[in-house]
């Protein structure tokens, strides 16, 4: 695929996000003048775990999937984080290696900037308040996940990582609210620490409820209340 030169983005492509709303259009020619473009296929890790957090990066279309692996070799996904958001912003954090691993769960474009000049990103007005406004929200979300893994049984579990992902990426189709990117079931099962066979079973059962459809790595909810009823906390 032809890629069109850097220069031909328009400074309009940052001026609806948050972290580059407040800065004049100057300001964000600059920005783009620095940035690197890349568009990465469905399923390629943008970084890895553990290395030198050399860039970072803002999702212009897709989904990333955010990745821990466990001590045994697990893999845990953490998160997803859809477009229109930084991402891989270790210096934001005070680290210099990335503390997880980023992968593309669908077809992704993105820009991309060295880690030297976040020093003067964060210099720029509003983009320092929204960045940490981003992690906190992340870390809240992180969070209610571990509480999740604590208190909720394995059929709640899965009924909430679903409907978070259709209140992040859902768009409506005939019959429902698809997921707006690929899912299998071993993803699901990396989201909510259960089995293969275990989510497998699970949305067997739901599906012949009409709950919800799937087919090819494409998740649809095709009865959303009762998706959520299902992820409540009982007893």
């Amino acid at each position: 695929m032809t890629r069109p030169p850097l220069n031909r983005l328009d400074e309009s492509l940052l001026t609806p996000l948050p972290p580059f709303s407040r800065l004049e259009r100057s300001e964000i020619r600059a920005i783009l003048d620095q940035a690197v473009s890349r568009r990465v296929e469905e399923g390629a890790t943008v970084f890895h775990e553990g290395a030198p957090a050399d860039r970072f990066f803002l999702l212009l279309d897709g989904t990333i999937r955010v990745i821990r692996v466990t001590a045994t070799g697990e893999h845990v996904t953490a998160l997803h984080i859809p477009a229109g958001q930084l991402f891989g912003i270790a210096p934001a954090l005070g680290k210099d290696h990335y503390p997880a691993t980023a992968q593309a769960a669908s077809e992704a474009l993105m820009l991309s900037w060295p880690a030297r000049l976040w020093p003067r990103f964060a210099a720029l007005d509003g983009f320092t308040t929204e960045t940490y406004a981003t992690v906190g929200k992340r870390l809240g979300e992180i969070n209610d996940r571990i509480v999740e893994m604590a208190t909720l049984a394995v059929e709640q579990r899965v009924a909430n990582a679903l409907a978070r992902l259709v209140n992040q990426t859902g768009r409506k189709v005939e019959g429902g609210i698809e997921i707006g990117f690929p899912l299998t079931r071993q993803d699901l099962s990396e989201m909510t620490g259960t089995t293969l066979h275990t989510v497998s079973r699970l949305l067997s059962a739901w599906e012949k409820d009409g709950i919800v459809s799937s087919r090819r790595k494409h998740v649809t909810v095709t009865d959303p209340h009762r998706l959520v009823v299902l992820g409540q906390r009982r007893g």
